[in-house]
C-alpha cells in the first residue's frame, strides 16, 4: 500500500479547525476588514518596552529560545509569590490545553466541558480520543455546581472551566469556583481558563493555591498584554504536574522573540493599566451602541462585550453577516441559546464608530 497509514482514531476526524480566522476572510471576501472586532485581540498593542525587547531580540533570532523559559517562569513566580517549579511555558493556551490533555486522557476516557465553551479544548479532546460530555450554560454563564456533577457522574478526569467565559463574558466569583474545586471526585482534574482573567474584578480569581493537586490554571500574554501573534502562554499548578509536562511539551516550541516581550510586558504594569482603562471605556462604549440600536449587551469581564440580538441564532447570523458586509470583522457564540448573541471584541475609537454605522444597515438587513 502507498501513501502513509493513518491511526484509526485520526480516519475517523473531520478535517476541521475550531475558528475560520480573519485573514481567511479577507482572502475569500478579496479584502481586508476596516474593522478587527471578532478575535479578541488587544488593538492597542503590547507594552512599548515589550516592541523594543521584541526587536532587540529579533538580532539574536539565529539562536533558539531557552528550552527551559527560565527568566519568564522566574519572572511570573516573583510577580505571583509562587516558585518557578510551579510554572510552565507554552505556545499559547492552546498548546498548554493540548499538552495536558495529551498528560491525562487517553482513548474513552472522560472530559467534562459546557456546551457551547471554547472549542478548541474539545479539538483536543477528540484528537486524543477523549469522550466528550457537555452541560449546558445556566441562563448565559458556565454552571461549574453542574460541571461537577457530570464529572461524578462520568468519572471524569479532566473539566475544563473557563472564568471569566468565552464567549459570553460572564464570570463567578472566586468562592463560587473553589466551591466547584472542594466538589471534585478523586482523580480528577479542573483546568481554569483564565485568559481574561487581569480584566476581571477583584474577587473573581481565587487566590493561587500550589499545593491543590486537582487544579491547572492557565493565563496569557495574548489579550491584555497584547501579544496574540507571538503565541505565548504559561499554566500554574502542582509541581507534579507541572513537571510531568516535560515529558511531551514542544521545548523549543516558543521562540525567543516571545519570551523577550513577555519578559518586558510582564514588567510594566502601568501600561497594562493603561489598557485596562481603555477596554473598559470600549466596552462601555459597545453597550452604548448596542442600547441605541435596541439591543441587549450582557455584562462582561472580559476584552468583548456580548450582544443579546433579541431573537434566535438565525437572526444574529444575518446580524453578523450584515456587519461582515459592511466591512466589520465579529464573531458569534456557536450553540443555541447563546447564539442569539453576537460578540464584539473591545476596538479603537476608530473601530467603534465603523461599528456604530454599520449596525443599524446590518439589523435592517437581519430583520428584511
Amino acid at each position: 500500500m502507498r501513501g502513509p497509514r493513518y491511526t484509526d482514531l485520526v480516519s475517523t476526524l473531520p478535517a476541521s479547525v475550531p475558528f475560520v480566522g480573519p485573514e481567511t476572510q479577507e482572502r475569500a471576501r478579496g479584502g481586508p476588514f476596516t474593522a478587527r472586532l471578532g478575535a479578541n485581540e488587544s488593538v492597542f498593542g503590547p507594552s512599548p518596552h515589550a516592541i523594543s525587547a521584541m526587536q532587540d531580540a529579533a538580532r539574536h533570532v539565529w539562536k533558539y529560545g531557552d528550552p527551559e523559559n527560565y527568566d519568564l517562569r522566574q519572572a511570573l513566580a516573583d510577580h505571583y509569590g509562587i516558585s518557578h517549579e510551579n510554572i510552565v511555558i507554552g505556545e499559547g493556551i492552546d498548546a498548554l490545553l493540548g499538552y495536558l490533555v495529551r498528560l491525562l486522557v487517553g482513548p474513552g476516557d472522560a472530559v467534562v466541558t459546557s456546551d457551547g465553551a471554547y472549542p478548541t479544548f474539545n479539538f483536543h479532546v477528540a484528537g486524543f480520543g477523549g469522550t466528550l460530555h457537555k452541560v449546558p450554560y445556566s441562563g448565559d454563564a458556565e454552571d461549574p455546581a453542574a460541571l461537577v456533577r457530570k464529572a461524578r457522574e462520568v468519572d471524569a478526569k479532566l473539566v475544563y472551566l473557563a472564568n471569566p467565559d468565552n464567549p459570553m463574558g460572564s464570570w463567578h466569583s472566586a468562592e463560587t469556583i473553589l466551591q466547584a474545586i472542594r466538589q471534585l471526585p478523586d482523580g480528577c482534574v479542573m483546568v481554569l481558563d483564565e485568559a481574561y482573567v487581569e480584566f476581571a474584578s477583584e474577587g473573581t480569581a481565587p487566590a493561587l493555591d500550589v499545593t491543590d493537586t486537582n487544579l491547572i490554571r492557565m493565563r496569557t500574554f495574548s489579550k491584555a498584554y497584547g501579544m496574540a501573534g507571538a503565541r505565548i502562554g504559561y499554566a500554574i499548578g502542582h509541581q507534579d504536574l507541572v513537571t510531568a509536562f516535560n515529558k511531551i511539551r514542544n521545548h523549543f516550541g516558543v521562540n525567543r522573540i516571545a519570551q523577550a516581550g513577555a519578559l518586558a510586558a510582564l514588567s510594566d504594569q502601568v501600561y497594562l493599566a493603561e489598557v485596562l482603562a481603555k477596554v473598559d471605556a470600549a466596552r462601555n462604549r459597545i453597550s452604548t451602541i448596542a442600547a441605541q440600536n435596541g439591543l441587549a449587551p450582557l455584562p462582561s469581564a472580559t476584552n468583548f462585550v456580548t450582544v443579546d440580538c433579541g431573537r434566535d441564532g438565525a437572526f444574529a447570523k444575518r446580524v453578523l453577516q450584515g456587519l461582515i458586509a459592511r466591512d466589520v470583522f465579529v464573531r458569534m457564540p456557536f450553540v443555541a441559546p447563546q447564539d442569539r448573541c453576537i460578540r464584539i471584541s473591545a476596538g479603537t475609537e476608530a473601530d467603534l464608530e465603523v461599528f456604530a454605522k454599520s449596525l443599524p444597515g446590518a439589523l435592517r438587513d437581519a430583520m428584511a
